[in-house]
């Protein structure tokens, strides 16, 4: 009974985050009085053993000398040294969101009070107007079968009306919007052309542009931003090459601080030899954004001869610059191509940010490369995630087969529910996302977390939408809507960090140390070369941060026990998810902690577990934004079922991801003790129901306001010669014939008219008073409409030869 009530106790303080103190006060107490009640000898030992204990723990210097130290020593044997690249991708950025996560007992309330995210009248004017207004004038089978490129007209246009200038000031010439604009515009051109999206997109994600505005000199600036915002320079950035891809600060490009001689005199300067590849813009660009390791053999800068990785602008007409070739990435003809340099000599000052940024550029590309993976892709992806709601949504219910329409069959239906819920988690991860950073934040973890999950989403959408489509879908032409998004899809997954290492190194393996509240601490304070201030930075973190240990662990089995039903979290119709996700998140922290105490380094080397961690991490954030988009939208009832599917098809991953992770867990004591502290009533993974599934996939194949909200921001044209524009002409039209249709087919099962063909049973049904004149018209109306969009494009025998001309 009395280890009953001291583990009752003791749960009960570290489930409060009790401190440190007052937990010694209520121990040593509860021990007093077990001493007294029970065996006299044993019950003084443990008194005396707890009064010990507490006060090594509560009087510093004594701790220092007793516990630190020795802890302190091992843990700087245990650590893996850090390269200076691997110090500065994991010191980059900021932490935001993901810092609630990783505390184990997320404040939902200070993620619902931040503003809901909006456009200006400004920003919505460009979108209603010049974006608007590109759209009509793409033709995207015109620019990917025939021209390999956008039209004349088309890139004068995004040079006149600045879509390269977007995040540039306007006091350079630029718009100056936020991201939340910037992922706007990108999303709606997506929806009509991936070329042409992903040509605006470059410019104003990893950029020259970005650079500048966050590290340029104030001459780079001057000169150079203008000439960006009015299009009279085209920009690249050459990161990858044929040695160093998702491992990019391998690269082998040097540059070698030397004296020669530049515009007719002698400078110290640098010498550039590299070799570039996949770079987008590369064969158009104007201006080069170049990363090389430099090195100063001389010592013509200071006394460091490997300088580390330096950024630099580089006109591409300089002498020894060789670029203009092309790729061709699954056929979508953005551009796209290598780049070569030899012996380029260059001056100090096209370094960005001039001399004394000289082998910064690790750094300033992490922090730059993680705002624009806030932006760019989640916005393509959900511009064809939504395009996809809009199109095969509609098409579900034109289409049929065995005399119904198709997305009334549970099959499709199931299909349908997908595209629906992940697109909805899509949307609301990309404006949750974008605007942390109009916040000013530079989300490392987040824009991984965003990048990998949108991405993937679209490739789950864009198949599942195919697979509904049919031969409408893999018939390529005119007609078709989703072809050429679902060929772009691998180039969302490989580009700005592949997904395969996105998921299994950077997701968890940097947010286990950058967005853990204590770990990134004791790491620095273990590498401190001051070792008195790193003895106590890491005195404080170490101790603090086993007493959160102990809490979390506490909550995880508290939690695990009662379903989160004790947790305070606001109120509300979404009340039930956060207490679930807040139970999830305590049982994730606990894992986390425990994985990385038990593997150490060698965690980030079993890439399975960390993927699976990173899993959990990702559907903890997804969850976090669709909660908060449906409370920033007012909560409205019709919303509910895409909210509901999007938090369970959440929760069923970060589930399996658990059960997976505790599977093949290499210790198997401490992963039975794990899955018991954190499950104790055990895992049991479950799917969105068919019942909720039916609602969400009945959402996309009716006009509604929910409907056009989950697709909100995709170009949607009003001509039906287009293959979209076909589609919302026939969706009314067939909704309007079906009751006619209904006392047809009644009519027909009655025999009261004869079956024959269309014209026929018309004029039948007419005759018979059983349909009149204008219900006749209507049905006609919907049939013309569904013939011309289950249409698809065919073409003359000789049309590849033809092809040949257009080359």
């Amino acid at each position: 009974m009395t280890l009953l009530i001291f583990f009752a106790v003791f749960l009960s303080l570290a489930y409060f985050r009790v401190k440190l103190r007052t937990w010694s006060v209520v121990m040593v107490l509860l021990t007093a009085v077990g001493s007294f009640w029970g065996s006299t000898t044993t019950g003084l030992a443990v008194f005396l053993a707890t009064l010990a204990l507490v006060a090594i723990l509560n009087l510093e210097p004594i701790r220092r000398v007793m516990l630190t130290r020795p802890l302190f020593s091992l843990f700087k044997r245990m650590l893996p040294s850090l390269s200076d690249t691997e110090r500065e991708a994991l010191e980059a950025g900021t932490v935001g969101w993901d810092g609630e996560l990783f505390s184990g007992d997320p404040n939902w309330q200070k993620l619902l009070d931040l503003p809901q995210p909006a456009l200006t009248e400004a920003e919505q004017a460009f979108l209603d107007g010049p974006v608007e207004e590109l759209c009509r004038m793409l033709d995207d089978w015109l620019i990917v079968e025939f021209d390999k490129d956008l039209s004349s007209e088309v890139w004068q246009y995004l040079k006149e009306q600045r879509f390269f200038g977007m995040i540039i000031p306007p006091e350079y010439g630029g718009h100056g919007f936020s991201a939340l604009a910037h992922s706007a515009v990108i999303m709606k051109i997506s929806s009509r052309s991936i070329t042409a999206a992903v040509t605006a997109m470059v410019p104003n994600s990893l950029g020259p542009a970005e650079l500048l505005l966050h590290y340029g000199t104030q001459a780079q600036k001057d000169h150079y931003l203008p000439r960006l915002a009015r299009g009279e320079e085209i920009p690249c950035f050459a990161l990858t090459g044929p040695e160093a891809g998702s491992d990019a600060a391998a690269m082998p490009d040097r540059g070698v601080v030397c004296k020669g001689v530049f515009d007719g005199r002698e400078v110290v300067g640098i010498r550039l030899n590299w070799e570039k590849r996949y770079i987008t813009l590369g064969p158009v660009a104007t201006l080069l954004g170049l990363a090389f390791k430099l090195y100063d053999p001389e010592h013509l800068l200071g006394d460091r001869e490997e300088l580390g990785i330096t950024l630099a602008l580089i006109p591409t007409d300089t002498p020894g610059v060789t670029i203009g070739s092309r790729h061709v990435p699954l056929d979508m003809p953005f551009m796209n191509g290598p780049n070569w340099g030899k012996d380029v000599f260059i001056p100090l000052d096209w370094i960005i940010g001039g001399a004394e940024r000289a082998g910064q550029g690790w750094r300033m590309l992490m922090e730059s490369l993680g705002v624009g993976r806030s932006i760019s892709l989640p916005a393509l992806s959900t511009g064809a995630g939504k395009l996809a709601c809009r199109a095969t949504g509609a098409y579900g219910r034109i289409r049929r087969q065995f005399r119904i329409p198709i997305g009334q069959m549970e099959g499709v239906e199931e299909a349908m529910a997908r595209i629906a819920g992940l697109t909805y988690q899509m949307e609301a991860v990309r404006s949750l996302t974008c605007a942390a950073v109009d916040r000013g934040e530079k989300p490392a973890v987040l824009s991984a977390i965003v990048k990998y999950n949108a991405t993937e989403r679209m490739r789950q959408v864009l198949n599942d939408a195919m697979d509904v489509q049919g031969g409408s879908g893999i018939c390529l032409g005119p007609r078709n809507i989703l072809g050429r998004p679902y060929q772009a899809i691998p180039i969302g997954i490989t580009v700005e960090g592949a997904n395969i290492l996105t998921r299994t190194l950077i997701v968890f393996g940097q947010g286990a140390i950058r967005s853990h509240p204590y770990v990134l601490k004791e790491m620095q304070a273990v590498a401190n070369p001051d070792r008195a201030a790193g003895l106590r930075a890491f005195d404080e973190n170490f101790f603090t941060h086993a007493g959160f240990t102990i809490s979390t662990g506490a909550r995880a089995f508290v939690s695990g026990l009662t379903g989160g039903r004790l947790l305070s979290v606001p109120g509300g119709p979404t009340q039930h998810l956060l207490q679930r996700a807040s139970r999830l998140c305590s049982a994730f922290v606990l894992t986390a902690e425990t994985a990385m105490l038990i593997l150490g380094g060698n965690l980030k080397r079993k890439e399975k577990l960390s993927g699976r961690l990173a899993d959990i991490l990702s559907n903890l954030y997804l969850v976090s934004a669709v909660i908060k988009q449906f409370e920033d939208r007012g909560r409205p009832e019709e919303e509910r079922p895409l909210v509901d599917w999007a938090c369970a098809e959440s929760f069923r991953v970060i589930e399996t991801a658990f059960a997976e992770f505790f599977r093949n867990f290499p210790n198997r004591p401490v992963a039975w003790l794990l899955r018991l502290a954190t499950f104790p009533l055990g895992i049991r993974p479950t799917a969105p129901n068919d019942r909720l599934g039916h609602r969400v996939a009945s959402l996309l194949m009716a006009p509604s306001s929910t409907r056009d909200r989950l697709t909100a921001g995709i170009f949607v044209p009003t001509d039906i010669d287009d293959p979209l524009g076909r589609i919302e002409d026939a969706l009314p039209k067939v909704i309007a014939a079906e009751a006619v249709e209904k006392k047809l087919r009644t009519a027909q099962r009655k025999r009261t008219i004869v079956v024959g063909d269309e014209s026929q049973l018309m004029a039948a049904a007419v005759a018979a008073g059983i349909i009149s004149a204008q219900e006749a018209e209507i049905v006609e109306q919907a049939n013309a409409a569904r013939s011309e969009v289950i249409r698809v494009d065919d073409f003359p025998p000789d049309y590849w030869c033809k092809g040949d001309e257009h080359e």
